[in-house]
């Protein structure tokens, strides 16, 4: 197999004319490709605006090919796959995975398909009921504290842009991908550079996941919290559980924690049980909104609004001179400000898109780096204390009801409160209250954004638009605690495997969904021996 890079197409070109151009470089006719595929399709808009693919071709004669087109852009490649560990006998006592998100999910499904027979635990509900309850939160400010963004079948990400890029490389990647495909993702996912399903293929998703999890044998327990762990010295003996029948005991004696961030009570009863943790860095800031066609215009230029671009993204961050730093954050092109609490009197912000990204607006987390010291208290639960403080004075802010506190850029940068909107229009429900932010986020987070808003405008002009719409408050970007696990994925509490985003291991669907993998084969081990 060979390995084609920089092949490019202008905007009005047909990936029609990807064999040709293939045969072109490899200096052979058409005829002669046996087999060429996409591996990956990225956008170039340095100097204008282009598709640029790398290909892999399958030739009848290779050796002479290669010889013959000497190209630097041309190279052989043996094509190595991810391979599940082998099959185990089905376990006396079952795997426990606590949490379906995209860790969860892809855990329980890695034992599931080796015949380990796991439990699946989700202190949420289905996705089906998650979408009604997310939707009439949306509507009317009325928040299932066990059924909302961060709770429930999915994870966070299911409510969420679905982006399925990442900055590391595993070979776990594809299959994670395939995967998805599987199941309904579209196929473009296994070759663009920037992959996306977009929540409404997420609901889908998952629906076809559950299914092939409960056909291999795994038992998926809906509305299910880890309550407490039961301990033999520093061994796991069993776990209690709060189901919708009650609470009750689990034997359970290998078990992955696949928590999302959010699962902030579940944190504190590890902790008073003894399961080492640490408190790491985090981020908070706001969303910010812009209108598309402005993004599109700083993006592509003259280009924008040609029909085979896709609504344009950035990502972009700034070390300010006193070394914190301002980054974007889960940009979600043509979304949506959503809605994302998962506790009573307390506002907390996140974006949406669904795969089309055709809303009128691009939202984005704008976000400032924050360390330990930066907030009271001691230990590993002093973050979860400052976030909540955080989305408290927002709940106030907002006058209750979920209503998040907003304002202008324009407004922001001279501190002045915002009395309405100017031509971008919020997109978050239930609604917003326009105010000053200054009065709702700490000073240095303030004071941080108003440094960093001319510096990011500087890399995508327009960024700083007067009326840009920012939405307090952006917390939940990570978690802001690591569970200690050892060189074989355990914690010290044997049988534990924190796993995840929300354990501190991952930050994002592919990530997290990796982790989950690792973490798996790590389990199957212990069963092979």
């Amino acid at each position: 197999m060979l390995q084609i890079e920089n092949i490019k197409l202008e905007l009005n070109e047909d990936e029609a004319l990807l064999p040709v151009k293939a045969a072109a470089i490899l200096r052979i006719g058409p005829e002669e490709l046996r087999e060429v595929r996409i591996l990956r399709r990225a956008l170039d808009a340095r100097e204008g605006v282009r598709f640029v693919y790398t290909l892999r071709a399958a030739v009848r004669d290779e050796r002479s090919v290669l010889r013959r087109c000497r190209s630097r852009h041309v190279a052989p490649v043996c094509e190595t796959r991810y391979r599940l560990p082998p099959a185990v006998p089905a376990p006396a006592v079952r795997p426990v995975v606590v949490g379906a998100g995209p860790a969860g999910l892809f855990c329980a499904l890695a034992l599931a398909r080796c015949g380990a027979s796991p439990i699946l635990l989700e202190r949420g509900w289905n996705v089906e009921r998650r979408r009604e309850d997310v939707e009439r939160f949306w509507a009317a400010g009325q928040l299932d504290e066990s059924s909302n963004v961060q709770f429930g079948e999915g994870g966070a990400g299911t409510f969420s842009d679905g982006k399925l890029n990442t900055g590391t490389r595993d070979p776990r990647h594809r299959f994670i991908l395939e995967t998805l495909v599987q199941h309904g993702a579209p196929e473009d996912i296994l070759y663009d550079a920037k992959p996306h399903v977009g929540t409404d293929y997420l609901h889908r998703i998952l629906s076809s996941m559950r299914r092939e999890l409960a056909g291999l044998g795994c038992d998926v327990r809906f509305g299910s919290r880890l309550e407490s762990l039961e301990l033999r010295g520093n061994r796991l003996e069993a776990l209690g559980v709060s189901g919708p029948e009650g609470s009750y005991r689990l034997p359970a004696e290998k078990v992955v924690l696949a928590l999302g961030n959010g699962a902030r009570d579940t944190f504190a009863m590890l902790h008073a049980a003894g399961v080492p943790m640490e408190a790491k860095p985090l981020a908070v800031g706001v969303r910010i909104e812009h209108c598309q066609a402005d993004i599109d215009l700083a993006q592509y230029k003259a280009q924008a609004g040609h029909p085979r671009l896709p609504a344009a993204s950035y990502k972009l961050s700034c070390h300010l001179e006193d070394g914190r730093g301002v980054f974007s954050f889960c940009v979600c092109p043509g979304g949506q400000v959503v809605a994302a609490a998962s506790e009573q009197g307390r506002t907390v912000t996140n974006g949406m898109s669904l795969y089309a990204r055709d809303g009128e607006n691009c939202n984005g987390g704008l976000l400032v780096g924050v360390l330990p010291e930066d907030f009271p208290g001691e230990g590993p639960l002093a973050g979860i204390a400052f976030q909540r403080a955080l989305e408290e004075r927002a709940f106030r802010a907002g006058g209750g009801g979920f209503v998040a506190p907003a304002q202008r850029v324009e407004d922001f940068l001279l501190r002045r409160a915002s009395s309405g909107p100017g031509r971008v229009r919020p997109t978050y429900r239930p609604g917003v209250r326009w105010c000053s932010l200054w009065e709702v986020l700490p000073a240095f987070i303030c004071e941080a954004l108003v440094r960093a808003l001319p510096l990011l405008d500087g890399k995508v002009r327009g960024y700083a638009c007067p009326d840009a719409v920012l939405t307090a408050v952006e917390t939940r970007s990570s978690c802001p605690l690591r569970i200690l696990r050892g060189e074989d994925g355990q914690s010290s509490v044997r049988g534990l495997w924190p796993c995840g985003e929300g354990a501190g291991y991952a930050g994002g669907i592919m990530s997290a969904a990796a982790d989950g993998l690792r973490c798996a084969e790590r389990v199957l081990v212990q069963e092979h021996n």
